[in-house]
This record gives structure tokens, sequence and C-alpha cells, in this order.
């Protein structure tokens, strides 16, 4: 970031009992009034209350920045250094930006709005970069510089105005910030990344990170907020893995809801993707008649005798796995751990302890009693079902001495060797008198394995059951295809968006009126650019139509560069009505009016009018889609339409090939050296990708 004229001093670390608390900053009572005012003026309120002021020179008057410290919970003199986080309120001109449009506008589907003035960067560095970390490194010899300071004092190098607007903007475009969100002079926004433990943080999860996220937004009265979910937790996509789970993103604990998918998908589709995926029963997985059990089967079986409820269906089996990690986290130390230290005797000869033994056999019981009615369950499959608790020559040594122990619930271990085969099998049968085994004594309610056997049977089952590429073969033709769509589209939708609008505080002042104002453009100017998004004005409660048609053209001169010549002329809706007639007669003290006006001509507008910039574009795919999502789209020479590639036959993973055919216009004129190519990563826009990987 850029400091503001002269270096902040370096903040005393053992100073915290002064600092605003992450966990709790800004409080829900920090707007104070009541009263509902916009994004614009409560961001200029609440850096003048809480952060640094930038001083009155400035290295770039279009990037100004501010800061505010914060400590984590009870950080004390003796505390953790780390304990201590420094917010970055960057201020960014647009006009004068190296970016003018946004990426995230255009693919979350308001690329009609026009270009804004102002775009607020919100960061928190990396731990270890957050304190006094507005330093660079000397192009010449490398040695670490305060911004401030143009000349290197081990190379006298002078650095360029250039060499440190680079390191600027690299520091915009960073991917190890704990936080990078971003909002619009207009009130929307796009949380572009979040990185906790898992991300390099030592004190903040992405939870906390986002619960500050959360209450800094209702604070500063955003409107709404988008964020492109390709997030990963144990290396597995998160969108997938806890919409299965939980029925919606993980964002969605912060109510961030369906906002677009790619190619044409609809929040229906996702909901419907949702459910038919999550309710697959787990039966159709499971060996049917003689055949022999493979892994996936052996590996549902187990997590199904473990638990104590019924694990149903697939939303059972993950919730289920998922608890466990959770648990393994937090009691690393459980009885229930997959490494069974050995006992030693004193002839140095291994053995398990009781509770070792008494673990195997719960588990073993667990599955026998998972078996319908009284069918024999053998050794092998007994063995497999049961593998992940302990080592092979622990499990071996129980299924040994199984035959005549006795279930929690009474009934009692019965073994033979099954006449066709000769291999042992075994199943639970009553017993007829009331049997007191020490061995019982011990017996652990739940036996789970250790949390890096988790992780890996986690892994396994998503690649089987939940990744459409690498899904399981054994599922009926038409289930798979069934589940292999709904992944697909679960796995497509990544933007998710928050609106905000509900929970904007109501006017409890009566000496003030809120009104939302929309406007309309003359005639002149309806093709050049589409009405913005409605501004919301706040007026003395006597004012007049004249002032607000005054404080609404100066709220869009301020918000927008394409309207900084606009001027409302007209209310619509009241015809003739005189301009000192009160508003709060006519709308009331909080209400909506709608004002046409004049804007600037169209040499002012034809750079600034929409987000999506100046190219003038059409998508017209098979899939539906109609407009840019962020996906690998190619166009067309001959009729110039643009439409994604995966629709055309060619995966992502895949170079576009010389020749196509064209779905709309059917030709084969487009080749490589001439025809057009977005996103050619086919992942998404780059920058906007957030990834909160600690939950």
């Amino acid at each position: 970031m850029v400091v503001n004229g002269l270096p902040m001093k370096r903040m005393k670390r053992r100073v915290t009992a002064d600092l605003y608390d992450f966990l709790t900053f800004p409080s829900s009572s920090a707007s104070g009034s009541g009263v509902a005012t916009p994004f614009r003026a409560n961001i200029r309120s609440f850096l003048s209350k809480h952060a640094l002021m930038p001083a009155l020179s400035s290295l770039f008057p279009h990037v100004m920045t501010w800061q505010i410290v914060f400590r984590v919970g009870d950080a004390t003199e003796s505390s953790d250094p780390s304990a201590v986080v420094c917010l970055d309120v960057v201020e960014e001109d647009v006009a004068r930006s190296r970016s003018i449009y946004c990426d995230q506008c255009r693919v979350v589907g308001w690329s009609g709005h026009p270009v804004c003035s102002k775009r607020y960067h919100f960061i928190i560095k990396a731990d270890g970069n957050s304190i006094g970390g507005y330093h660079k490194p000397c192009v010449r010899c490398g040695d670490i510089l305060h911004l401030s300071e143009l000349r290197c004092k081990s190379c006298s190098h002078m650095t360029t105005t250039d060499d440190v607007e680079e390191w600027v903007y690299h520091q915009l475009e960073d991917t190890t910030h704990l936080l990078h969100g971003v909002i619009h002079s207009n009130g929307y926004g796009h949380l572009l990344r979040v990185n906790g433990r898992e991300g390099g943080s030592r004190v903040l999860s992405g939870c906390h990170i986002m619960d500050f996220w959360d209450r800094l937004c209702k604070t500063l009265a955003v409107r709404k907020v988008s964020v492109m979910d390709v997030s990963k937790k144990y290396g597995l996509e998160y969108r997938l893995l806890h919409a299965i789970t939980k029925g919606r993103p993980w964002y969605g604990e912060w109510g961030y809801e369906f906002g677009a998918g790619s190619f044409a998908l609809t929040a229906d589709s996702y909901k419907s993707a949702v459910e038919t995926l999550s309710s697959l029963p787990l039966s159709i997985f499971l060996p049917q008649g003689l055949k022999p059990s493979i892994r996936l089967q052996d590996i549902i079986s187990f997590y199904q005798s473990l638990s104590k409820s019924k694990l149903v269906n697939i939303k059972d089996l993950f919730c289920f796995l998922m608890r466990l990690i959770h648990d393994a986290r937090k009691s690393p130390s459980r009885v229930g751990d997959v490494t069974f230290k050995r006992q030693r005797t004193s002839s140095g000869v291994s053995s398990w302890s009781r509770a070792d033994l008494a673990r195997v056999e719960e588990a073993v019981f667990r599955v026998l009693r998972a078996v319908s009615g009284s069918n024999w369950v053998s050794s092998r499959a007994l063995r497999g079902a049961v593998c992940r608790v302990a080592p092979p020559a622990l499990l071996e040594n129980c299924l040994m001495d199984l035959r005549g122990k006795v279930a929690a619930e009474g009934r009692v271990v019965n073994a033979r060797h099954n006449p066709d085969s000769g291999s042992l099998e075994y199943r639970l049968e009553p017993q007829n008198v009331s049997v007191s085994t020490s061995g019982n004594d011990t017996c652990v309610p739940n036996c789970p394995p250790c949390e890096e056997i988790l992780k890996q049977d986690l892994k396994f089952l998503y690649e089987s059951i939940l990744h459409p590429q690498t899904m399981s073969i054994c599922l009926p033709d038409k289930i798979r295809k069934l589940a292999i769509s709904s992944a697909e589209k679960l796995l497509d939708c990544k933007q998710f968006v928050k609106h905000y609008k509900n929970e904007m505080p109501s006017n409890g002042n009566g000496s003030l009126i809120c009104i939302s104002c929309e406007l309309e453009l003359t005639d002149q100017h309806k093709e050049i650019a589409p009405d913005p998004p409605a501004e919301l004005v706040v007026l003395p409660v006597k004012a007049t139509v004249s002032d607000l048609k005054t404080e609404a053209s100066k709220a869009f001169q301020e918000v927008y560069l394409a309207f900084r010549r606009f001027q409302a002329e007209e209310l619509l809706g009241f015809g003739g009505v005189q301009d000192s007639t009160q508003v709060k007669l006519l709308i009331g003290s909080t209400g909506s009016a709608r004002l046409r006006g004049r804007g600037p001509g169209k040499m002012g507008l034809s750079k600034y009018r929409l987000e999506r910039g100046m190219e003038s574009w059409t998508v017209d795919c098979k899939c539906g889609a109609k407009d840019d999502d962020g996906e690998r789209m190619l166009a067309c020479d001959v009729c110039g339409v643009w439409q994604h590639t995966r629709c055309s036959g060619i995966k992502d993973s895949e170079a576009v090939p010389a020749k196509f055919v064209c779905n709309r216009c059917s030709s084969r004129e487009w080749s490589p050296s001439v025809g057009q190519c977005k996103n050619e990563s086919g992942g998404g826009y780059g920058k906007s990708l957030a990834t909160p990987r600690d939950r």
C-alpha cells in the first residue's frame, strides 16, 4: 500500500488495551444515529472517526491509504505480536487507475452499471506484514526500503515513480492477503479473498475474518457484495462439499445466496442439484447379492457401523465424516486414534492394551449389528469394514478371540466355518443366560480413526461419490448420469451475493427524511448509458423538490464518473409540481422518487458508461447464456457471437482446435490466428478468486 506523506511511527506492541478488538469491531451501535445513510457518506465518516488520516502530500494522489490497528481478543503485553492486526483501507481514484473497469461486476451481472468514481479496498495483509509493512525491495540491490525513501542507502539507487506505482498495484493483486474486499462508491462490492489459518494466519480463522467483514459491511451500509467461491477444503472443492452437507455454500453462513451461475444455471437448478445429489441413498453403492465388496463399499459400511444414528444418504455420510474430522482436530489425543500405541512386556514382546482390544471389538459389534436378520458376515468382509480402526495384526488377534464375546445389548457373537467355502463367518445371536464379561468394562462407544485417515477417506469418498470426473462406475447408468449432472451444476455455480438492503437501519430521526432516488436519462442519452442503480439521499425534514433535485444531482455526480455533469430536471409521477413544494408532503419521511435529467455528451460517456468496458459483445450460447459469466469462451469469425468452449465440445483442459463448428451459424471459419478466446485459462477471472481455505 501507499503511505501518504511521512512514514508512520512503528506501533508499540505493548500498547494493546486501547486498540479496537478485531473480534467485536465494529459494534452494532457503531452507526449511532439510526438514520439510513448511504455508503458514500458512511465511508468518509468511518475513516475520519477510526482510521489514521493521510498526510496532505501524497506519493500517489489517486491511491490514498488509511490504517486501523486492532488487537485480537485479550491481547496483552506478553501476548504474541501476531495478535495485532492492521486493516488497510485504500481509496482508489478510478479515473486515474491502471484498471478502470471491474471484472467482478462483469461476471456477476452488474456489467451494466456505470463506472464508479471510487473503489475502496479493505485489506488485511499476511501475518508479519501488517504493522509498518509499507516497504519495498530496491530494484538494484534488493535491500528493503520504506516507500517514502526514494534513495537506497546501500547502493544509492534512486527509485522511480514507476517502480513504486508498480509495487502499489502489485499489493492490490497480492494473493496472500488474509482479507481483500473492494466496494465501489455506489455501495456494490466484491469479496475477493479470505485466508484463515490454513492460508497463513496464526491468530485469525476464516470465520473470524468473515464475521469482521460482515459487521463492517453492515456498518458502512453496503448494498450488495458478491463472491466468486473457488475455495478449497482439505484439497477439495468446498462449494460442492459444503452444499451437500449444509445445502448452501460456506458463505451462506453469512447470508450469501445464489447470485449467478455459469452456463445459464439458475437458482432453481442450483437448489434442485443440491437436493438430488445429497439425497441419493447409500444403498445404491453397497454390494448387491453375492458380488464381492469393493473399497468404496467397505468404507461406507464402516462409517455406517461407526455412527450411532443411521446413515441413509450421501448427506448423512459426509456430515458424519466432517463432524469426526472436526472432533479429531479438537481432541487429537483421543482414545480412538488409529496409531494404537502398543505396550511392551518386560520380555520385550509387543502386546496390546485392554482398551485397544475393547475398541476394536466395539467396532466389530457395530458392523454385526448393521447386518439384517440372521445373515452371516464373512471374516473378509468384517476385516474390510473395520480396517480403518487398527493395524492388521490387532484385527487378526481380535477376530481369533471374537467367538463368545458379549455385545452391550446382551447378544453374543457366534462363529462358524462356511459349509461351502470353509471361510470363517460371524453373526450376533441372543444369549440364553446373562453373561458378564470384563472385556466390556472399558468399551468405547465411538472409535473413529485418526484425523489423517479421516481426511484420506473423505477425499476418497468425495472422488468416488461427488466429483463428476471421478465418480464411481458401480452406479446404475441412469442414476450415475443424474449424479454427474447435479455435481457439475454445483461446481459451475461460483457466484454468490449477499443483499444488505433489509439490514439497513431505518430512519429514526424525525428531523431528516430519506429518499431513494431513481434516475431516468432524457431520450438523447438512453442509448448511451442505462439507468444506474438508485441512490439514497438524506434531506432535512422541510426540504423542497428543488432541494431533492440538487442533492440527487450531487449524489450521482459523486458516485459515477459518467454523471459528473448530470442535472436532475423533473420529478416524475407528480405532474407539474412546484419546486417549492416540500418533499415530505409528496413522498413522506421515507420513500422513493424517480427523477429525469440530462447528462454529459456522448464523448464524456463513451469511456466510463459501463463497467463492462467500451467493447461491445454478444453472447448467445446453446446452453442459454446471454452474457459473460467468466467461463472460457470463443467468438465465431463469421457471426461474431461468443459461446462457451465447453458447449462446443472442447474440454476446459484442452487447447482450442484449429477449426470448430459454430453453434449459432454452423460456420467452420474460426482459426486461432484470427479468432478470439476469452479467459484462456478456463478457470474464471484470477483477480476475483476468493479462497477461504480455513473454516
